[in-house]
């Protein structure tokens, strides 16, 4: 499948005097199942204009990580997991709160 890198791009946010490509998660997606369907890195960076640390970047960010129960999940599934897990701490702090005054009355 072709991917006209055009259309994977975003456009440019802010006024920064040195402007950075940025791309959809759809395009960044592609790009590494390409690779790990067996395609050459060279030949992706190549017809995509990938520079090779963006690229092994994006793979790392995409690679799962297995766990004892045999299951697996990505960096980024983990750090979404972290953040609601303090997300719960909190409101479990806030109802513990809540229930010593509702005691008191």
């Amino acid at each position: 499948m072709k991917y006209n890198i055009n259309e994977g791009m975003c456009p440019d946010i802010g006024n920064t005097s040195e402007k950075r490509k940025r791309y959809h998660a759809e395009f960044k997606e592609m790009v590494v199942e390409l690779y790990q369907t067996g395609t050459l890195v060279k030949q992706i960076l190549i017809e995509y204009g990938l520079s090779e640390t963006t690229f092994y970047k994006w793979i790392r960010k995409q690679k799962p990580v297995k766990v004892d129960d045999g299951g697996s999940f990505t960096p980024k599934e983990f750090l979404n997991l972290q953040k609601e897990l303090h997300r719960l701490k909190e409101e479990n702090e806030i109802f513990k709160k809540a229930m010593v005054i509702f005691a008191k009355k």
